[in-house]
């Protein structure tokens, strides 16, 4: 009876000691430096994003939050570094609704996209803007739709595979029209080609297109967003226009490796959203053409999974082969 009690009090000794390990790491956490990978160049929204991020966290926290760029391979040398990272959470990956269009372009990749990473935070969402050369005889979606049906339009993306490409392929199977798809190496030159006559039309981000808008080189005709948004006042909404049940919005996330604890992911996703609703934030946000888009970790769960399928879908109808 005595061994009996002795093993019963080791057992319930050990388990006391186990079972608050999740915990301690929360409320430890951090314990030092988070680096926040950004897997495209410097100077762009994404890299602006995630170093207001940082900067908020590091305030939060009264310990160090930095953004390390990693850029190559759209992305994808930044993700893999944290996708193989030690799952502790002082490796993050900061990327963008880019992710899973080029995931779905990809054949084989060194990590597995879906379940290498988990989802920690939203961080923003902007709708984008359909816009054509003032060429073309359309000014609103149902216009549009009628002369692509009647006549040949080709349209400008920042590269196969991107936003840009599959947001217009996305609408294009909506509206059930077919477009010729003609890549540039950047949105930026995309634009250049919408505005020079090269191309019909382009489905670009507010700050991309709508200052060439309002020069008259271009026409706005809807946005993407399932209803019209402050963000891009006076314009109706793709899916209120001819396409209902159409939308799109470009994103920007905070991902973990697999296999971190759901403590310190929930911690993370706290600090987070509340560097979001700072004033300072906001107005940052606001010069991009986004909002701030907090979410709990469980709204957040399939978030790639229905991203990537959602891409590979539209890149399969484009006739899009993986590489």
């Amino acid at each position: 009876m005595k061994l009996k009690n002795v093993l019963l009090n080791t057992v319930v000794c050990v388990v006391g000691t186990v079972m608050p390990l999740g915990t301690q790491a929360a409320e430890s956490y951090p314990a030092k430096t988070v680096t926040i990978i950004m897997p495209y160049s410097a100077g762009g929204s994404s890299d602006i994003l995630a170093r207001a991020v940082a900067k908020g966290l590091s305030e939060t926290w009264g310990r160090q939050a930095i953004v390390e760029n990693r850029p190559g391979a759209s992305g994808m040398i930044g993700a893999e570094v944290v996708a193989k990272a030690a799952p502790d959470g002082y490796t993050l990956l900061s990327t963008t609704s880019s992710y899973p269009g080029t995931v779905a372009v990809r054949a084989k990749l060194p990590f597995d996209p879906e379940r290498g990473l988990v989802p920690v935070a939203m961080i923003a969402r902007a709708p984008i803007v359909l816009a054509v050369h003032p060429s073309v005889p359309a000014k609103t979606v149902k216009e549009f739709i009628a002369v692509a049906k009647k006549r040949p339009l080709n349209y400008s993306s920042s590269g196969t595979g991107g936003n840009n490409h599959i947001a217009m392929e996305l609408f294009s199977q909506a509206a059930g029209i077919k477009m010729q798809h003609i890549p540039y190496k950047g949105i930026a030159p995309g634009v250049i080609a919408l505005v020079s006559g090269e191309v019909d039309a382009i489905i670009a981000s507010s700050p991309a297109v709508m200052s060439q808008v309002k020069a008259g080189k271009a026409r706005a005709i809807a946005v993407s967003s399932a209803k019209p948004t402050p963000l891009i006042p006076g314009l109706p909404a793709i899916a209120e226009s001819g396409v209902p049940g159409f939308t799109y919005e470009n994103w920007w996330g905070l991902f973990a490796p697999a296999g971190t604890p759901a403590s310190i992911v929930s911690t993370l996703n706290s600090a987070v959203n509340k560097v979001l609703v700072s004033a300072e934030m906001k107005q940052l946000l606001e010069r991009e053409g986004a909002e701030a888009a907090p979410m709990t970790v469980a709204q957040l769960a399939d978030l790639l999974p229905k991203e990537i399928g959602r891409y590979r879908k539209a890149a399969q109808a484009a006739g899009l082969k993986p590489e």
